[in-house]
């Protein structure tokens, strides 16, 4: 009888142990066995040296002394993981993650968070890698839009206007699917500077 109790504990215990190491928490409810993780996000200065933030000229002389604007971008270096470091049955091409989206928004430090008064809008955009587990995948994508450089709050920094400098931070959520189509989500965080650079 005791035995017959054992397996019954057995058979409730194991079933539990599987839908709770088949979901994935990290992840907003996942079910992927995959995990995305930023490893790291860089820009450039205003000398277009690679840094770990972002100078924003929120506009540029051309050649011939006219104003224009222009998109800023960033690279962000992504890697897939397994929840399992030692997954049972092993790794799979389908424990790869496919990145098809990723969306910018802004903040700032003292709470001043209205979009287009005191941060730029936020946007999304579409993105098209494979991260396969344990590999790292370099991505551009476009961090500042010119748009946003011809509203407020960037439009304000122009010739003298506005706070001289605007620091913000950028949050970047990265969305795809594993190869079996389960939704999985990684974010990132970048500072950005925002200016009337002068450069010669």
């Amino acid at each position: 009888m005791r035995k017959m109790k054992n397996v019954l504990k057995l058979l409730v215990i194991v079933p539990t142990l599987f839908l709770l190491f088949s979901c994935n928490p990290l992840e907003d409810d996942s079910k992927s066995d995959s995990l995305l993780v930023v490893v790291q996000i860089v820009a450039t200065d205003i000398e277009k040296t690679e840094v770990n933030f972002l100078e924003s000229d929120v506009v540029v002389l051309d050649a011939e002394g006219a104003a224009t604007v222009t998109d800023d971008p960033a690279v962000v270096t992504l890697t897939a993981k397994t929840l399992d470091p030692n997954p049972l049955l092993g790794v799979s091409h389908y424990n790869g993650i496919i990145v098809d989206r990723y969306v910018v928004s802004y903040f700032r430090s003292d709470g001043k968070n209205q979009e287009g008064v005191d941060v730029p809008y936020s946007f999304e955009g579409a993105l098209s890698a494979l991260v396969e587990i344990d590999s790292q995948v370099d991505i551009s994508f476009v961090l500042v839009r010119a748009v946003a450089k011809l509203e407020p709050p960037l439009i304000n920094l122009r010739d003298g206007r506005g706070e001289g400098q605007l620091k913000v931070t950028a949050k970047i959520d990265f969305y795809g699917k594993d190869t079996i189509g389960n939704g999985v989500k990684a974010t990132g965080y970048l500072t950005i500077f925002f200016a009337e650079y002068v450069t010669e």
